[in-house]
């Protein structure tokens, strides 16, 4: 590899509209590392945005799974169903719920808000519902914790960025060349922003958890939603 990471493009469409979401793929000499791997039905496309890359899906060693979200983990079972060598790996405050021993958070919060959407939307909130409700779950293999450090895109670390929801992390290049920040921060007018913030199941913690990767001053942010930011 001649990179020490690069970024896919995932592209959905929703009641017409695109949707763009951008995984990042870390390398070292042993291992190739997926982190977050968009909806449900997206092995093909992402089987074939790794093939773009030159990396065979095969090769990939890990797959770290930055929260609970369809959006993130919807695919994950299905992969590794294709490919069981893989190692999944989450917070130990998220894995609970990706392997459904505990009900889905994002479920519970559609669900609770249910009922007070306008007439308009409940069909929506309904459908929006269903969909969690379907989302497959799937076993952790290893559980990281803030602090831990890996080989992986030169050197990294696991970041604690709680507040879009309990156990959310991101992942920082020990020599500040990048940071990955799922679901913690977004790209808004050339700045980070707190990514989804209505989604946020703890809107202060998150603006906490966006101070702290602000702090780092990281000259490359591959955010998941809106793709590279470099401030």
């Amino acid at each position: 590899m001649q990179t020490s990471y690069c970024m896919l493009d995932l592209v959905y469409s929703f009641h017409g509209a695109r949707q763009h979401l951008y995984p990042t793929v870390l390398f070292d000499t042993h291992n190739v590392v997926l982190i977050d791997c968009g909806y449900p039905d997206s092995v093909e496309q992402l089987e074939n945005q790794l093939l773009l890359h030159g990396i065979h899906p095969e090769a990939l060693t890990m797959l770290v799974l930055t929260h609970q979200d369809d959006d993130h983990i919807g695919s994950a079972a299905a992969w590794k169903a294709k490919y069981p060598a893989i190692q999944l790996a989450a917070s130990a405050l998220e894995a609970p719920y990706i392997s459904g021993t505990r009900k889905n958070l994002r479920l519970s919060q559609a669900e609770a808000l249910q009922s007070q959407l306008p007439k308009a939307q409940q069909d929506w909130g309904m459908q929006f519902c269903a969909r969690l409700q379907q989302l497959q779950p799937v076993a952790i293999d290893r559980i990281l914790h803030a602090g831990d450090t890996f080989s992986w895109g030169g050197g990294c670390e696991i970041l604690a960025t709680p507040g879009h929801t309990p156990g959310h992390i991101s992942i920082r290049s020990l020599h500040n060349d990048f940071l990955i920040t799922g679901d913690a921060a977004a790209p808004e007018n050339g700045q980070l922003a707190i990514a989804n913030p209505e989604f946020c199941l703890d809107l202060n913690t998150a603006q906490h958890s966006l101070k702290y990767i602000q702090a780092y001053h990281c000259p490359t942010y591959l955010c998941y939603h809106g793709g590279i930011l470099q401030p």
